[in-house]
């Protein structure tokens, strides 16, 4: 794994980027456009840069009509205000029309600098996946987030929900890494069983693989940067070379990727499972390593789950 490197500030990034390339991107900014490095934007384009305020439900709007007159906007706020605060105006002048908006909720899951519970979002992901025409992204590093927008810009015509973290993350994939909406992709290969992840989770799962692997055990990673369309083939590929299934995700359980892969097992080739995840729980402040370890979302935790798995088949 290479250097670390947040996913907002690769958003930023790749936000000039991508109006260089095509001026019809803009940005809309709910006032947070230092957290989420929306600012790049502001200080280096700032024709294509629209501050909001904290007025959510009014920026969605102005994106939709922005759509409608060609234009490719980006809203940048925060996941829990992008999957709850406005989302009656997503549902009814964005997602019903099919508007080609694209939704970034930075701040994701429960690693949110102390925000504490007000401030975490961990049933975005179940939210979007639930709204039709919604196309619904989860990177893993910041390489991922660059490739993902660049995708979301010019091969798609609908919205899109693109979900990110705050801190500073290992960075698995190279330049040459090719991103397609709708397919999984295979970190690591292996036969005992199938850690499947996304986001930031798919990091932990190649650690949790190293775990396992000390231990003799030889575990499949699957990434799933893309959560709706779900690559359905992939996951009962995984499910069917190995037999034994365990899913990783900083967000609930109820409806996010465990509840995917379960719907797609459960349908087309059942196998036991487990999922890593929140359970059914709001988060709280404090520091991420003591969250990570309080909600059980760390490698060894992965580990231990497939551990799990592998015993009772003995």
């Amino acid at each position: 794994m290479a250097d670390k490197k947040a996913q907002r500030v690769a958003f930023g990034e790749t936000l000039v980027e991508l109006i260089d390339k095509n001026p019809n991107v803009v940005v809309l900014d709910g006032d947070l456009a230092n957290s989420t490095k929306a600012d790049y934007v502001a200080s280096q384009r700032p024709e294509n840069f629209f501050e909001m305020g904290i007025a959510e439900q009014n920026m969605m709007g102005v994106a939709a009509g922005m759509a409608t007159a060609g234009l490719v906007p980006f809203i940048s706020t925060f996941a829990a205000f992008a999957a709850k605060r406005d989302l009656d105006q997503v549902r009814i002048v964005v997602a019903q029309p099919g508007l080609h908006v694209i939704i970034t909720g930075a701040y994701s899951g429960i690693k949110t600098g102390k925000t504490g519970k007000t401030h975490q979002s961990v049933q975005d992901i179940t939210i979007f996946r639930a709204m039709p025409n919604m196309t619904v992204v989860v990177p893993a590093d910041a390489v991922e987030v660059r490739k993902a927008m660049h995708a979301l810009v010019d091969e798609i015509d609908g919205p899109a929900y693109l979900r990110l973290t705050r801190d500073p993350v290992e960075t698995i994939f190279d330049a040459a890494y090719e991103f397609k909406i709708g397919k999984a992709v295979t970190l690591r290969e292996g036969q005992d069983i199938a850690l499947i992840g996304t986001g930031e989770q798919s990091i932990r799962c190649l650690k949790a693989a190293d775990l396992l692997a000390e231990q003799g055990y030889s575990a499949l990673v699957l990434h799933m940067p893309t959560i709706k369309p779900f690559d359905e083939q992939a996951v009962i590929a995984a499910a069917r070379l190995t037999g034994r299934v365990v899913t990783a995700e900083d967000h609930t359980l109820i409806g996010g990727l465990g509840g995917a892969v379960a719907e797609v097992l459960g349908e087309n080739h059942p196998v036991p499972m487990k999922r890593v995840g929140l359970q059914d729980v709001f988060g709280e402040s404090a520091p991420n390593d003591d969250l990570m370890e309080k909600y059980a979302l760390n490698p060894h935790h992965i580990a231990e789950a497939a551990r799990k798995l592998l015993d009772s088949r003995k």
